[in-house]
């Protein structure tokens, strides 16, 4: 029943032409994965986070077994 209804939604959105993205949806969708990228960059290069992340390797590195 739940795949029936699935399966005529699907159909109902194909029809109407939206089956996929558009060219401007890409570039949207590329444009704020870079923003997201470039955020995450500054903050792992950041003093503080870059710090941790040296302490947090040089132990694993110096670790006892």
């Amino acid at each position: 029943m739940l795949r029936q209804w699935w399966t005529r939604r699907y159909v109902a959105m194909c029809a109407k032409g939206e089956a996929g993205m558009t060219t401007a949806e890409y570039a949207m969708g590329t444009i704020a994965a870079c923003a997201f990228a470039a955020v995450l960059y500054k903050v792992v290069t950041s003093g503080g986070v870059s710090g941790a992340l040296e302490s947090v390797i040089g132990q694993a590195l110096d670790a006892r077994f």
